[in-house]
Formats: C-alpha cells, sequence, structure tokens
C-alpha cells in the first residue's frame, strides 16, 4: 500500500534518478557522435580535405593535358608545350602540401594505435611514390615523349588505387575501398584506351571519384551526428 509522503521529506538517494526515465540508446549515439564530429573540426581532422584537394587537382591538372594533347595526339587547346605539365606539377605540389598539413593537423593530436596507423600508412605512400620516382627515371627516356606521359601517370595512379584499397581493408571503410577499386579500374581502361584517353579518364571519372568519395563522406557525417 503507498505511503503518503510527510511535508519536507526527502527522496532517499537514487530516487530521483531512477524515476527519470533512461535516455535512449540512439540518443546517446546521436550525442557521442556529434561531440566527436566537433572534435574533429576543431583539430582539423577532416578526411574530406584529402578527397576534395585531390579531386580538384586530377580534375584541372589531366583536364588540361587532355586538352592540350587531345585524344589521338592532335591537341584540341593549342598552348605552349610545358603549360599542362607546368599546371600539373603545381596542382600535384599543392596538393602534396595540403595532404602533409592536413596530416599533422590529423594525427598530431592523436597517440597510441590511430596515430601509428597513420604515421605508417602515410610512410608507405613516401615509399611508393619513392619507388615511381625511381621507375620512371629509369625507365621512361626509351619511350616516345607521349608514352612517357602516360608512364608516369599510370604508374601514380595505379599506387594511388593499391593504396586507396589497402588503406580502406585495413580501416574497414567501405567508401574507401570502393574508392581504390574504382580508381584502378579507370587507370587500366585508360592505359589501354591510349595516353590522351588515359589524362581525360583520369580527369572525369578519377577526380570526379575522389569528389563523390567527400560526398559520400558528408553524408555519413551528418547521418552520425542527426
Amino acid at each position: 500500500m503507498p505511503t503518503e509522503r510527510r511535508s519536507g521529506e526527502q527522496d532517499p538517494p537514487g530516487q530521483a534518478l531512477a524515476d527519470e526515465a533512461p535516455p535512449h540508446f540512439s540518443e546517446v549515439s546521436a550525442l557521442i557522435a556529434r561531440e566527436q564530429a566537433k572534435t574533429g573540426r576543431l583539430i582539423g581532422g577532416d578526411p574530406r580535405v584529402f578527397f576534395v584537394t585531390w579531386g580538384l587537382v586530377w580534375l584541372v591538372g589531366f583536364g588540361v593535358n587532355f586538352l592540350s594533347q587531345g585524344p589521338n595526339g592532335d591537341p584540341i587547346v593549342s598552348m605552349p608545350v610545358l603549360v599542362a605539365p607546368l599546371v600539373l606539377g603545381v596542382l600535384l605540389v599543392a596538393g602534396i602540401v595540403t595532404t602533409i598539413v592536413a596530416s599533422i593537423r590529423m594525427y598530431g593530436h592523436t597517440v597510441g594505435e590511430s596515430s601509428q596507423a597513420g604515421m605508417m600508412y602515410g610512410f608507405a605512400w613516401m615509399l611508393a611514390f619513392l619507388m615511381l620516382g625511381v621507375i620512371g627515371s629509369r625507365l621512361s627516356h626509351y619511350l616516345p615523349e607521349r608514352e612517357q606521359f602516360l608512364l608516369w601517370s599510370a604508374t601514380s595512379t595505379g599506387f594511388v588505387g593499391i593504396l586507396y584499397a589497402a588503406g580502406g581493408a585495413v580501416w574497414r571503410d567501405r567508401a574507401l575501398f570502393a574508392l581504390g577499386l574504382w580508381v584502378s579500374a579507370v587507370n587500366v581502361a585508360g592505359i589501354v584506351a591510349g595516353p590522351g584517353w588515359h589524362a581525360l579518364l583520369l580527369s572525369l571519372a578519377g577526380g570526379g571519384g575522389l569528389l563523390v568519395t567527400s560526398v559520400v563522406l558528408s553524408a555519413r557525417t551528418r547521418g552520425r551526428c542527426a
């Protein structure tokens, strides 16, 4: 039989908390996701920076090279010989600098396994492109000029596709793994099609794939924070 509460009598310890309905698990998860996203923005750890940056680099850089080469060696837009490689080179350097800065901001505030994994993955990228430089320097002078560009762009894109797929497998990130497969498929198709077509495919399909990945990550982030 319920007892009446006397005037001035306080609830037993913990009774007030017991009377309150516990928060739903989805609400707690949403709160955690919002705080993680907020923290990530504060320290600059947004992986979408990488994909937007390199998507634009590929879209513009390889696009200019396609215009200078044309599909069959006949330029679509007349320009000095060094303009297209210079544009691509400047964009690549800008992309590398942006990547380094973003990586430092992303992993410089973390410790433990995540930081170590990020550092090792970054080292793998450095090693891959060091090998690219050695291979290209050793073999490119045996090829005609158009084939030289194909050698450099195809090997670099091949490394990118493999490393994206490997990163997606390590971190169980389906979007990154799918991007690696897509870049690899685009690269193979471009190699078969030839130098000019390879540049066009890397510009539209490769750069577009990187930008689409950034959109997917944005939607996924918003979904977690909703």
